[in-house]
């Protein structure tokens, strides 16, 4: 039943179009979640508890990385984790702009009366606001916090996308910019003559991403004007923590300042 499940949902993942998934799993994750009910691995975000977590990945398939109960994947966990021990966003009135939300965290934030909790994205279903990330329509410094996770390498011209987010946020706020990053790579790596989706997958991670992020990241961001920290959030866990939580160790979250 097991081997069924992971395969079935591999087929899944890899075949329909994500805004459909994102219906789709709605109905199909109860019973998923059912299924692999057990101890052995934790989703912190809501505390259940799973025999296994499920596999994830275009191409190159991630095992035990997809929570069951959540769809939660390891970056999802790591910044909850981040967010409610080390912030108050959980406590505190806050203005938040989240751009692409995930679904993880859509529906826990939107009923969290203390947040004035915006959401948006050019495609989404879940986006309150349809809007270009290189041309937002919110007037300058209008929220606390940013939440801008695995859409910058969408963004051909990330730049200005940065410039925009830097607009928009408060004096004083934070934002937290996680991208899919390659800390081997000393620069980021692009190139648009590749187009064939197969080729641009294999280099790319996806066909829809225009670059590969490299650690100059980090003094991109710095170059727009934030404050940058580079919090290696998997340091404050033990190896029994990190495995029951289903982390990326060295995994870095970007923290941003303004």
């Amino acid at each position: 039943m097991f081997k069924f499940l992971k395969s079935l949902f591999k087929f899944i993942l890899n075949t329909i179009p994500r805004p459909l998934l994102i219906r789709l799993s709605y109905v199909g994750r109860p019973i998923i979640a059912f299924f692999l009910k057990g101890k052995r691995f934790t989703d912190p975000i809501d505390g259940k508890s799973f025999r296994l977590f499920l596999p994830y990945g275009y191409g190159r398939q991630r095992h035990n990385v997809l929570s069951p109960s959540t769809l939660s994947l390891e970056r999802h966990r790591l910044l909850w984790l981040y967010l409610k021990n080390e912030t108050d966003f959980f406590s505190s009135p806050k203005k938040v702009l989240h751009f692409a939300p995930e679904q993880a965290f859509y529906k826990r934030f939107r009923k969290m009366s203390h947040l004035d909790y915006v959401t948006t994205d050019l495609e989404s279903p879940l986006a309150d606001v349809k809007a270009d990330i290189c041309n937002l329509p919110f007037e300058n410094a209008s929220f606390d916090i940013i939440l801008c996770n695995h859409v910058l390498e969408h963004i051909p011209d990330d730049t200005k996308a940065m410039q925009e987010l830097y607009r928009i946020l408060k004096p004083g706020g934070f934002g937290v910019f996680q991208i899919p990053q390659d800390l081997n790579r000393k620069t980021t790596f692009e190139d648009n003559s590749i187009t064939d989706p197969k080729e641009r997958a294999k280099l790319f991670g996806q066909y829809d991403h225009v670059r590969v992020y490299g650690r100059d990241y980090f003094d991109k961001l710095r170059s727009i004007g934030f404050t940058v920290e580079e919090v290696n959030y998997t340091h404050q866990f033990s190896e029994k923590e990190i495995q029951k939580y289903c982390l990326a160790k060295g995994e870095i979250i970007p923290l941003v300042r303004k």
